[in-house]
């Protein structure tokens, strides 16, 4: 066992050198939105008695239960664990899958392992250097976060079992990535495989919620997610449930290395299915293949869109009362929807919400194009019939159509969950897909953002097309609570989309925006065009 984890140390170190950039960008991301909805709520919930009407609104409404879990205490460290305490456990555990995937199953398929493998390296050393980063980001996100609750005011104890029922979930996925990293026959399958895990925790532990007394509340016990809000950080702290996740973890890090010494290099345990002898009449062209490598992704967002939104707009007709426990958080409200009606205000910033992951999407379609660059796709595709700018512009088109499929998904969604509740699903399902579809045009300026970062600075195309988003998204979240200036906020190509429903539309502003993102894409294949593949 000893040899076969000789270079773990200098692989982990390289490894967490590959990620530094990737790494920080994540725990950043929970970090500020912890902090912020701790600040937040420091801030709008002052007196005992606006904590408690909070509280009680939000028990009272499934909705809410849904998204959020049930409350452990009116304090401000409680009501913050509630708000975020899932979804800050959420992005670490996406954190923690991409980690584990990229340095064991994403390295075998780019050939990176079989070379290592020539050196005097264990067979296991990958999969430990692996484990080894995915680890001490979790490790390290646990430590900042109870530093950053502390000093905002929270209690030290409940910031400390906040912050690792957070880590301790990434921890849990950690060995689940592992497993999953064995299994699959490649790094696509594997991620899909943990993020369906995540997706059924999410799912489980939202039905154990919000079924009420009568219902299946043990299905909150299920899986890692519900064992975030079980812990109950700021309503006197269940400590022991921490040795759930701990405990997963090392039994699936365990699996993971017996797995590993039972399965060929490139190969997963899974048995793959084969595909048909001929190919169909159908997948002709470059735009039909790069479809048929998106639609199951594209199929796994338009799932999720579907169970959020449709829950978030299901939680619109209580949205009065929650915001009426105070004047301040029904301000901000409607300075980020842009209007004082509070419905439509909330309305207008899930919309707002729709399209910044929406452009997540485009991003992480547009940049698929890198990868089949620098892997086998790219290369076998062009030494055919295939120009450059046809083979680049089929990505760049299924990438648009995907985001404007999520679009109109979330506000179907939306407009079903809000109509059911508040009466009118017709009138409000085609308000809301029209509220939903005017993020487009941002969302594809942001896509288009990456397409020419791919073409023009092909070496770091990747990065920038997440800060581009993730810049935008910090702006156009943030902005009006913070008071930034006006030129700060029209920076994100959101500041000119109509707060629909209730807002004035701008027909220029929109015109405006698509010929942009037309602009931007057409200068990213002309310079992919003429420049050389990168190997």
């Amino acid at each position: 066992m000893r040899w076969s984890l000789a270079g773990t140390g200098t692989l982990a170190r390289f490894a967490l050198r590959r990620d530094r950039v990737m790494l920080p960008a994540w725990i950043y991301l929970v970090l500020i939105g912890v902090s912020e909805t701790a600040y937040v709520f420091s801030r709008l919930y002052r007196t005992p008695s606006s904590r408690a009407g909070l509280a009680a609104s939000g028990a009272g409404n499934p909705a809410l239960l849904f998204l959020y879990g049930r409350l452990g205490g009116t304090s401000v460290g409680a009501l913050t664990a509630w708000r975020y305490g899932v979804w800050a456990a959420l992005f670490a555990v996406l954190m923690t899958i991409f980690i584990v995937v990229r340095h064991t199953r994403a390295d075998e398929e780019a050939g990176r392992r079989e070379l290592i493998g020539s050196a005097r390296v264990g067979r296991q050393a990958p999969l430990a250097a692996a484990a080894v980063v995915a680890v001490t980001a979790n490790l390290a996100l646990t430590a900042l976060l109870t530093l950053a609750l502390v000093v905002i005011g929270l209690p030290a104890a409940g910031s400390a079992a906040f912050a690792l029922a957070i880590g301790s979930c990434g921890l849990a996925f950690t060995g689940i990535s592992a497993v999953a990293a064995q299994l699959a026959a490649g790094a696509r399958g594997a991620r899909g495989l943990a993020i369906g895990l995540l997706g059924l925790s999410f799912l489980l532990r939202a039905i154990g919620d919000s079924a009420g007394a009568a219902g299946p509340a043990w299905l909150t016990w299920a899986l890692p997610l519900g064992w975030t809000e079980l812990l109950r950080p700021f309503g006197g702290p269940r400590w022991w449930v921490l040795a759930l996740p701990l405990g997963l973890c090392g039994l699936g890090l365990w699996a993971a290395f017996a797995l590993s010494g039972r399965r060929d290099l490139g190969a997963g345990l899974l048995p793959g299915r084969p595909g048909r002898a001929s190919a169909s009449a159908l997948l002709r062209g470059p735009l039909a293949l790069a479809w048929r490598l998106e639609w199951p992704g594209l199929t796994g967002w338009a799932a999720g869109f579907l169970s959020i939104f449709a829950v978030c707009g299901a939680a619109a007709p209580g949205i009065g009362s929650l915001f009426g426990t105070s004047g301040a958080l029904r301000g901000e409200f409607a300075r980020l929807g842009g209007q004082s009606a509070v419905v439509n205000a909330y309305l207008a910033a899930l919309m707002l919400l729709a399209g910044l992951v929406a452009a997540g999407y485009g991003v992480s379609a547009v940049l698929r194009l890198s990868a089949e660059e620098t892997g086998p796709g790219a290369d076998l595709i062009l030494a055919g019939p295939v120009g450059r700018v046809r083979w680049a512009l089929g990505h760049l088109l299924v990438a648009a159509l995907g985001v404007a499929s999520l679009l109109a998904v979330a506000g179907i969604a939306a407009g079903l969950g809000y109509g059911l509740r508040a009466g009118g699903t017709g009138p409000e399902t085609v308000r809301l897909l029209g509220a939903a579809l005017a993020q487009l045009p941002a969302a594809l300026v942001i896509a288009a953002v990456a397409a020419a970062a791919f073409g023009l600075l092909p070496d770091a195309g990747t990065a920038a097309g997440w800060t581009a988003l993730g810049f935008v998204t910090a702006v156009s979240l943030l902005g009006p609570s913070l008071r930034l200036p006006r030129w700060a906020q029209d920076a994100s190509p959101f500041a000119f989309t109509p707060r629909l429903p209730g807002g004035a539309v701008s027909g220029f502003a929109l015109a405006w925006l698509l010929a942009l993102a037309a602009g931007l894409a057409a200068a990213g294949l002309a310079a992919f065009r003429g420049r050389d593949l990168r190997p």
